[in-house]
Parts: structure tokens; sequence; C-alpha cells
């Protein structure tokens, strides 16, 4: 699926590698982003056993989970549209995505400061 030729990568022209770099670069910083919600999610489900109850634990680290996966499936989306856009000299694609991470992160950290104020510290 993802490793096939694909026929966008013969249409146009070749970009300027460094400009196909800096899209991969993009890409790579998505990803780490996409790992980092996934190691979250693993060490608040493994190492914070003293955190809140089972249910919201493991409710929370879905959360993330689920965000790490869908980011990582998105930058690869916008990696490709990024590339067709630069072979064939059209802008380059806006994505919505950016205040929906936004607003994972910051409901993320909300979540995790309501229960440290309220004890969730068993």
């Amino acid at each position: 699926m993802f490793f096939k030729n694909k026929g966008w990568q013969q249409q146009g022209k070749n970009p300027d590698y460094r400009f196909s770099l800096a899209n991969e670069r993009t890409f790579l910083a998505w990803i780490r982003t996409a790992l980092a919600f996934l190691a979250g999610s693993i060490a608040l489900d493994q190492l914070a056993s003293g955190f809140a109850s089972p249910l919201i634990r493991s409710l929370l680290a879905i959360f993330l989970s689920i965000g790490g996966a869908v980011l990582s499936l998105v930058a690869l989306r916008r990696w490709e549209e990024n590339e067709k856009a630069m072979r064939n000299d059209g802008p380059l694609p806006y994505t919505r995505l950016l205040p929906a991470i936004t607003l994972l992160v910051v409901l993320t950290a909300m979540c995790f400061i309501a229960f440290i104020i309220i004890g969730g510290w068993e």
C-alpha cells in the first residue's frame, strides 16, 4: 500500500532536493510528535499506577494512542500532498490538523492538571 510506486511520483518535475528534504524533515517531526504521544500513553498506562483510577488512566492512555496513530497517518498524507504540489508547481496545501493537535495537547494537559489539583495521585 505505502511502498508501491505511485503515479504522482512520475508527474511534473522533480522538486529541488532541498525542498524535498525539508518536506521529509517536516514529516519526521510529525512522526516524532506521534511517537511522543504513544510514549506518553505507554508511560501513563504502565508507570503511573498511582495516578487516578485505572479506568481514567486507561481512557487517557487510549486517547493519547489514538492521537498518535491518527497523527502518523495524517503526516504521511501531508508529505504526499506537499510532494505533489512541489512537483506540479502548485501551492502547498493548508492543514487543519494543527488546531486539532493543539486541542489534543491542551485537553490532555487540562486533564492532568485537574487530577493533580484534586488529588488524582493515590
